[in-house]
């Protein structure tokens, strides 16, 4: 990482939230990230006394690492309507807390070819079932959208009350607000394992001590598996790294988030733009990736060169082959090991990517990037989330495996998992999303998503 610090929250950040844990809560929120502190804060509204535990930073891996999109355009039709609540939850979050930064400036997906622009096109079907202001531009429209490019488009796909907001202000103020609301919140506080009596959940072990609790939500992104596998669950969650830049402040050319064929890019609220290369994840294999190959096989087939692989992740990862996968809760593990998950970007394909905004946007001039980074994605083998409880654990539920749409959809995650917290019903429905899809036989649905 180079630059301004703000881009993201790391293992220097100084500790925000130090709250001191008690003996006993209704629930522990495992993971400081959007979902988790969402969770917490519609939780405490609820009435529920909540701890949120954080092993290094709120927000210091893939909440912060992320684009900063919060987007209905594209989704499957079974999100739809929870990422579609989840932008009314921003509004208000951005009432309450000016910081997040969220504005309704649009998406637009850029086609370089009548082929593309025809998926977008069946893709609006999903759309207007879901009651989406989503439409299909022409060429000439999408030329009329963004200003100053050196060349035109197919067409476009475009969301206008789609939005952005900073996730590495946005994550720590939605935690800040649950702390107003009475959570406790703990960073650098790792939860080793859960706690299990008559075969339910009674609590959690931390490496400050033990919590009772009658609810135990884990929202541990990349290192979720890992604990489920310690406690005889299987999840065939993989985790895929993406490179991120961002700019020094230019002139504007969308004040919206927009992707095509060589790049992605969204305007900040500073001025610059986060950019990405459209797809280059990269995928270490080790032996949660091997035990949960045969449940990607459908996806290597529709896509076989769309993940870079490589046999080995950096030492401490949660699938390197030496990361103890047996708990302790007496002992230091991996939790404590690696804080924060901080994966070195791929500086060639961020390079070309800024090479290629600076070409599509000769106007603007020289393009000089203030930071780089990477994150983690965690993904799931039919690219949306676990979300539920647990049957063979009660007393757990997952809010896991968010597959690169959590920061846009972590509100409204939040508020359907508090009701399940508390007994309500979740006003979806969330079968689609539950974590024992994965028992059975394979069969990846993959939608209609985009």
């Amino acid at each position: 990482m180079t630059g301004q610090t703000g881009f993201p929250i790391h293992d220097r950040t100084p500790v925000r939230f130090a709250d001191a844990l008690p003996g006993h809560a209704d629930v522990v929120v495992i993971g400081g990230g959007v979902i988790g502190a969402a969770v917490a804060l519609y939780a405490a509204g609820r009435g529920l006394s909540v701890v949120l535990c954080e092993k290094g930073r709120i927000a210091g891996e893939q909440s912060s690492r992320n684009w900063g999109w919060v987007r209905q355009q594209g989704r499957d039709a079974h999100e739809l309507p929870i990422v579609t609540e989840a932008m009314a939850l921003w509004r208000d979050l951005a009432a309450r807390a000016p910081g997040i930064g969220f504005r309704q400036t649009g998406v637009v997906y850029l086609a370089a070819d009548e082929a593309e622009l025809a998926r977008y096109e069946a893709w609006l079907e999903v759309a207007r079932a879901g009651g989406i202001d989503s439409r299909l531009l022409t060429g000439a429209g999408a030329a009329a959208l963004i200003s100053g490019a050196a060349r035109g488009w197919a067409g476009a796909l475009h969301t206008p009350s789609d939005g952005r907001a900073e996730p590495w202000t946005a994550v720590p103020a939605i935690a800040a607000l649950a702390q107003a609301e009475g959570v406790r919140i703990a960073e650098g506080c790792a939860v080793r394992c859960l706690d299990i009596a008559a075969g339910r959940v009674a609590g959690v072990v931390t490496e400050k001590g033990r919590i009772g609790c009658d609810q135990v939500v884990l929202a541990g992104g990349a290192w979720s598996a890992l604990l489920l596998r310690h406690h005889g669950v299987f999840l065939p969650q993989l985790s895929v790294r993406e490179s991120v830049a961002a700019t020094a402040p230019l002139p504007g050319v969308f004040a919206g988030a927009a992707s095509e064929h060589a790049l992605s890019f969204r305007r900040r609220e500073d001025g610059g733009y986060t950019l990405a290369p459209r797809i280059s994840p990269r995928l270490w294999v080790g032996p949660d990736a091997l035990r949960s190959l045969r449940w990607y096989l459908p996806q290597l087939r529709r896509d076989p060169f769309g993940t870079s692989v490589r046999p080995f992740a950096p030492r401490g990862f949660p699938d390197h082959w030496a990361t103890p996968r047996g708990l302790d809760p007496d002992r230091p593990g991996p939790f404590e090991a690696m804080r924060i998950l901080d994966p070195a970007p791929d500086r060639r394909a961020l390079e070309r990517m800024r090479a290629a905004f600076q070409a599509l946007f000769p106007a603007l001039g020289e393009v000089r990037l203030t930071a780089t980074w990477a994150g983690m994605i965690d993904t799931l083998p039919d690219i949306v989330p676990a979300i539920g409880p647990v049957a063979r654990l009660p007393g757990l539920i997952l809010a896991t495996g968010m597959s690169g749409h959590g920061f846009g959809i972590g509100p409204g995650v939040g508020r359907v998992v508090a009701d399940l917290l508390a007994g309500r019903a979740p006003g979806h429905d969330l079968s689609r999303f539950d974590p024992a899809r994965f028992d059975g036989p394979i069969a990846v649905d993959f939608g209609a998503a985009l």
